[in-house]
């Protein structure tokens, strides 16, 4: 009989951290929850309410409208997929805009938005058998988690991969502006004031740069499988 656990997957932009962590949720039949889908979620609401651009951001306003922002994950059928929904549409194809990636920083700093995202994700982990990753979910959203692993790797190659990502789905955006956007999210996601993206003490490093997705696979299923087969 296996026992059913919270495994926290974080670490830096465009680590694979969301890649592994479906992979590892369709494994052990676990439900997946990307907390950064969420927040993009969040952000793409704000953009189209113009609650936030470059050159303003709205606070008071955003946080007044919580009420009207449902945010969940719906399994879509076609693609075999679960999927961010916003008030029960899905927003899949919006939220990875270089749009959304460059304003999402500033939405995740904000403490209200940040607590109401938190009691989300705490409801759907109450029952146990999920694998969550973001930026603090070993810190702050599931610190007690039975498995924590944070992911890192050179800037260079996380841009590499998050380029390949746009290009793939038909953006047109240079190598240069991707770089200096995860270079920006790198120092604003660690230097914020409010849950900072940090090392859980107790979280298992893995740098990802010199492994393909099987490995990595192979290799964190190689931590989970002796917990959840104790009896």
């Amino acid at each position: 009989m296996s026992n059913k656990i919270i495994i926290a997957i974080d670490g830096t932009s465009s680590t694979g951290k969301s890649t592994l962590a479906k992979r590892l949720a369709k494994r052990l039949k676990y439900l997946y929850i990307d907390s950064g889908a969420m927040y993009r979620a969040l952000t793409f609401y704000a953009i189209e309410k113009n609650y936030i651009s470059k050159s303003h951001f709205n606070k008071t306003e955003l946080i007044k409208d919580l009420p009207n922002i449902f945010i969940d994950f719906q399994y879509n059928k076609e693609n075999n997929k679960y999927e961010v929904h916003l008030n029960n549409a899905s927003v899949e194809k919006h939220i990875r805009s270089l749009k959304v990636s460059d304003l999402v920083s500033q939405i995740a700093t904000v403490d209200e938005l940040r607590k109401e995202m938190v009691k989300v994700q705490h409801f759907l982990g109450s029952n146990k058998g999920v694998i969550m990753d973001g930026r603090d979910i070993g810190t702050v959203v599931f610190p007690n988690a039975e498995l924590k692993f944070y992911l890192d790797a050179s800037l260079e190659l996380r841009a590499n991969r998050r380029y390949k990502e746009l290009v793939e789905a038909n953006y047109e955006i240079s190598f240069d502006d991707v770089l200096s956007n995860i270079s920006l999210r790198d120092k604003q996601d660690i230097n914020r004031k409010n849950s900072p993206l940090k090392k859980a003490s107790d979280s298992i490093v893995i740098l990802t740069d010199n492994f393909t997705l099987d490995q990595l696979e192979e290799k964190l299923l190689s931590y989970v499988t002796p917990i959840i087969s104790k009896k």
